[in-house]
């Protein structure tokens, strides 16, 4: 799978990403070209507010259109489902 070409960001707070400064060893962060899709949805529909019922529907909705990002999906909502444990904290 192309990637396309990495960009060095860092990221100075949780979830906030800006260009430029001196990332320490854990702030460094690569941004491929390919996250262009989610800055345009940041821009686009940062500022709704949805539920995670209807982010489901959404991603169930996508995964129906679109049968080979199955396996991606399922790992995002897994992942974004279990953000909080602490049992799943490396």
């Amino acid at each position: 799978m192309m990637r396309g070409r990495a960009l060095r960001r860092t990221r100075p707070g949780r979830g906030r990403h800006t260009l430029g400064g001196t990332p320490s060893r854990h702030q460094e962060h690569v941004l491929y070209f390919t996250d262009r899709g989610i800055e345009e949805l940041e821009k686009r529909r940062g500022e709704e507010e949805v539920t995670f019922e209807w982010l489901a529907e959404q991603l169930r909705t996508f995964v129906d259109l679109n049968p080979d990002f199955e396996v991606p999906v399922e790992r995002l909502a897994t992942w974004l489902a279990r953000l909080d444990d602490e049992d799943d904290e490396e």
